[in-house]
């Protein structure tokens, strides 16, 4: 196994990451990474080749922490994957649902399954990531104690599913984007583009109306875009945005430039192919 056909997730084998890195890269190996910065690490220092990055979830939202920790990666977005996410309820062998009290799992897993817990009358517990909560339960062999978790979870670890697709909404779909090394220019004429970019607006009344009116009155559509307060100051906010269009296309050019004016940093993260599920969802 070569570095060059590597790609790291954070979490245990099993978790939703290494579902997505199977789905988007089948030809590859995984690596599992403890940690979001054990996972960047991993590809900055020649151990992996790609990252395979959860940013946010249609029920849950952003993902905690990744829009921090990019930006200082040193990493740039090549491809980005939505992976619909189908939640298990498992427990070690023998167990009958009657059984269970508590239930482990990753705070967003949990999220994503609230109204389906509490109807259950199961008490949530936050746990670092899905598939490390499977690997504890079947550790512990309680059967009070169930873990939400994919189905290749259940498989690795050796539990029994008790319910399937526990997720409160049909639509429960989680968008990773992929990172390297290196960045890639994808040509614009050979289908829809994605930019994203991170910026911090100046300290003026209306700056980030006026730095994003470049986008509007160039056409730009903004897909998404985020705020986050920095180094603990509610004054000093940084932006995180996806635009569709290519930063040498004319009018993404007008609409950065007029960013750049009522901005005090403007940084690419990656200029990369969109995903077809952005406009034909299934």
């Amino acid at each position: 196994m070569t570095a060059n056909n590597v790609i790291a997730f954070q979490g245990r084998p099993g978790a939703y990451s290494n579902l997505a890195c199977r789905a988007a890269y089948p030809e590859m190996q995984t690596l599992p990474c403890e940690s979001f910065e054990d996972m960047f690490a991993a590809v900055r220092d020649g151990k992996a080749a790609l990252a395979m990055v959860p940013i946010e979830n249609s029920v849950a939202g952003r993902v905690a922490d990744i829009h921090h920790l990019m930006p200082e990666s040193g990493l740039h977005i090549i491809a980005e994957k939505f992976q619909r996410v189908n939640h298990q309820l498992m427990a070690v062998k023998g167990t009958a649902l009657a059984d269970l009290k508590a239930v482990r799992s990753h705070v967003q897993a949990l999220a994503q399954c609230r109204n389906t817990l509490r109807g259950m009358g199961l008490t949530p517990v936050i746990r670092p990531d899905t598939a490390g909560s499977a690997a504890e339960i079947a550790e512990l062999k309680d059967k009070t104690i169930g873990a939400i978790a994919s189905s290749l979870a259940a498989e690795i670890y050796g539990l029994d599913i008790l319910k399937a697709d526990m997720e409160d909404a049909e639509h429960n779909t989680t968008r990773f984007v992929v990172m390297s090394r290196d960045p890639i220019d994808p040509d614009p004429a050979r289908g829809p583009v994605v930019m994203s970019f991170v910026f911090k607006v100046r300290s003026v009344p209306a700056a980030l109306y006026k730095a994003l009116g470049g986008f509007a009155t160039n056409g730009i559509n903004i897909t998404k875009l985020e705020s986050y307060i920095l180094d603990g100051h509610f004054t000093n906010a940084q932006f995180y945005a996806d635009i569709e269009g290519h930063p040498d296309q004319r009018s993404v050019k007008l609409a950065l430039e007029e960013l750049s004016f009522f901005s005090r940093e403007v940084r690419i993260l990656g200029v990369y192919p969109a995903d077809p599920f952005r406009h034909n969802p299934k």
